[in-house]
């Protein structure tokens, strides 16, 4: 008999609005998550402890731990902490390093993950992916989806707008990642899931288009769809894929080269989205993309980030090595040092200072 459908792994909840937190205790009762209030939430010591003082009345059963960073260490404690407890569910409220590590944690012990982002800075929350710093430097940790998601856009407001331009800078690099995939496809014979692909390309393309800026509700809105369903369409491909193509490469790269000295991931991402187009030869695209990262505050040049030319190039060329085996624009040309100044000065030329 032939499979005439698959099943997506996707959260049973996905409540996005501008009062969201003030009903989650209903939520996770009515969707059966959580009947007897008995939560692990972990917190930070900012905007999740701010939070904390003003949930706790409604959530007697949870038992609160403030997690201190974003490393494998925080997360395989947090579970060893999680462990001695009986919990319906972990609830990880704050932002993506706290997210990432309940969602290790929740993995470790077995426990449904209930997402409670308190910034929208990039797609990690709701992706089957933690992301934590360790010994070697920064690993990929792969997990299950959240089982809810749950974010309230009056608190979304209440983050630094840093964090919320770095959302769009993520969300729109997957349109340049989208790209990346289908010449795999062309070039490599790589296999694409449509549907994945589908939906991680309508998401960027919801973000680029909408006309709304961060202070309007309406393009919030879109933008935490957007990284929901980025995350979502990691899930279906099963790896990072719909999402993360030369951009991520020289994200990485910035982080690897720079670690000190790197901007918010979403920033990174978006920047090298336009230039990654611009390489492909997509040269109206590209400089569309640039003005719609500038209208919202982003980087689109890398002195804007507090890097140089060289710095930029040793970057692009650098790229590739962050991800083996992952074939994009950037292996594809294997440009050299020289080559790679002379596009970048076109590039700069193109979309103006």
């Amino acid at each position: 008999m032939p499979v005439l459908t698959r099943l997506i792994p996707s959260p049973v909840v996905v409540d996005i609005r501008p009062g969201a937190l003030d009903d989650l205790v209903g939520v996770l009762a009515d969707e059966r998550i959580s009947h007897s209030g008995k939560l692990a939430i972990a917190v930070s010591g900012g905007s999740g402890a701010r939070l904390r003082e003003r949930l706790s009345p409604s959530l007697p059963g949870a038992t609160w731990y403030e997690v201190g960073g974003g490393t494998l260490d925080d997360a395989v404690r947090l579970a060893g902490d999680i462990k001695a407890g009986h919990y319906d569910a972990v609830v990880g409220l704050g932002g993506g390093k706290i997210i990432d590590c309940a969602k290790f944690a929740a993995a470790r012990v077995g426990l449904a993950l209930v997402a409670v982002p308190t910034n929208l800075a990039h797609d990690g929350l709701c992706s089957p992916v933690a992301t934590l710093d360790n010994d070697a430097g920064r690993g990929s940790y792969g997990v299950p989806n959240p089982i809810a998601v749950v974010i309230d856009l009056d608190v979304i407001r209440e983050a630094p707008v840093r964090y919320v331009r770095a959302g769009i800078g993520d969300a729109v690099s997957n349109i340049s990642a989208i790209a990346d995939w289908e010449l795999a496809h062309r070039v490599k014979g790589e296999k694409i899931d449509g549907l994945a692909a589908a939906i991680a390309r309508q998401a960027g393309e919801a973000v680029l288009r909408h006309p709304g800026g961060i202070g309007d509700t309406g393009f919030l809105q879109v933008l935490a769809e957007a990284l929901v369903l980025s995350g979502i369409a990691m899930s279906v491909s099963g790896d990072s894929r719909p999402s993360s193509g030369a951009c991520h490469e020289i994200n990485h790269a910035f982080d690897l080269l720079y670690p000190k000295r790197a901007a918010a991931h979403g920033e990174q991402c978006g920047l090298g989205a336009a230039f990654a187009m611009y390489l492909r030869g997509a040269h109206e695209e590209s400089l569309y993309m640039a003005e719609v990262l500038r209208r919202h505050g982003l980087p689109v040049l890398p002195d804007e980030i507090g890097f140089t030319t060289d710095e930029f190039v040793k970057v692009v060329e650098f790229a590739p090595q962050t991800r083996p085996g992952r074939y994009t624009i950037l292996e594809h040309l294997d440009l050299k040092t020289e080559q790679i100044k002379d596009t970048y000065a076109d590039y700069v030329k193109a979309i103006g200072s």
